[in-house]
């Protein structure tokens, strides 16, 4: 199929975007890799009156290292966040996440930004941006303002972001002086690089004595929207990540999860992927802070 007729802009500048957002009616669409737009385009599942092309827009790519976090630009591409030294120093876990995300072909015309405004549950970036606690930034013809990214990711490809905003940057928050960080990462899928089924994510910042003294463990595609597990991560400061701690913890899964049965497993699978999922990220970010001495 083809998509049907729209009008379409690109804008230079930031201001003159969100100028053309606010004036615009019929359901106006923001474009930036298009790995998402340009299929639903096509098979017409929306039918914008006018697509806003915020590439030409250098404010919005970008990597910076600042006020002891990492913002990135919405239009950064996938492939240039994992390759960057910040985000292989300062955020390990986003760079292993970005290495499930599609392939090669995508990562090198999809955006960061892009990935957390479609909000699929399945999403890698989204998983990251909730674990980490990272802040979105949302630009208008108003003003600006920031949401935490599990304030801003409400459902399946459903966010807070208002009509008349554009989702500019993303901040990630540094992990400093809390001891050795390890990240992990793990998921399902169907085939390599596919969707995920379910995945899971974890950080955690271990003492010279080989304790937990801050976690962040998450789940992707077992609930509408990433989630964090604070009963795991309360359940491992002051412990030793081991197999023997992580194991207990696991049955709290059961009380916050989501899952809905598709094609590809039914909610009670979903439950025993992610149980296992996160004790494999948990150990695996564990080992990798072990192996920071």
């Amino acid at each position: 199929m083809k998509a049907a007729a729209f009008d379409f802009v690109q804008p230079s500048s930031l201001d003159e975007a969100c100028e053309h957002l606010s004036r615009a009616a019929d359901d106006p669409q923001i474009i930036a890799g298009g790995q998402s737009l340009m299929p639903m385009l096509a098979m017409r599942l929306v039918r914008p009156g006018l697509v806003i092309d915020i590439n030409k827009i250098e404010t919005l790519s970008g990597v910076v290292e600042q006020d002891g976090g990492v913002t990135i630009g919405a239009c950064t591409r996938q492939t240039d966040a994992e390759t960057s030294p910040v985000v292989s120093g300062r955020l390990p876990l986003l760079r292993k996440a970005l290495r499930f995300v599609g392939h090669d072909q995508t990562r090198n015309r999809g955006t960061i930004g892009g990935s957390l405004a479609h909000a699929d549950p399945s999403a890698e970036i989204c998983l990251t941006a909730v674990t980490l606690g990272a802040k979105i930034t949302l630009t208008s013809a108003q003003g600006q303002r920031d949401l935490a990214a599990s304030d801003f990711i409400l459902g399946p490809m459903t966010t807070a972001r208002e009509e008349n905003e554009i989702l500019t940057a993303v901040s990630f928050p540094i992990w400093a002086a809390d001891g050795r960080v390890g990240t992990g990462f793990q998921e399902v899928s169907s085939r390599q690089s596919d969707f995920a089924i379910v995945a899971a994510a974890a950080q955690v910042a271990i003492d010279d004595d080989g304790i937990c003294r801050r976690a962040a463990v998450a789940v992707a595609n077992a609930t509408p929207a990433p989630i964090r597990l604070t009963a795991v991560e309360d359940g491992l400061v002051g412990q030793e990540p081991t197999a023997a701690v992580v194991d207990p913890l696991l049955p709290s899964l059961e009380s916050v999860l989501e899952p809905e049965a598709d094609l590809h497993a039914s909610g009670t699978a979903r439950i025993h992927i992610a149980k296992t999922l996160v004790k494999r990220a948990i150990l695996e970010a564990t080992e990798d802070a072990a192996a920071d001495d």
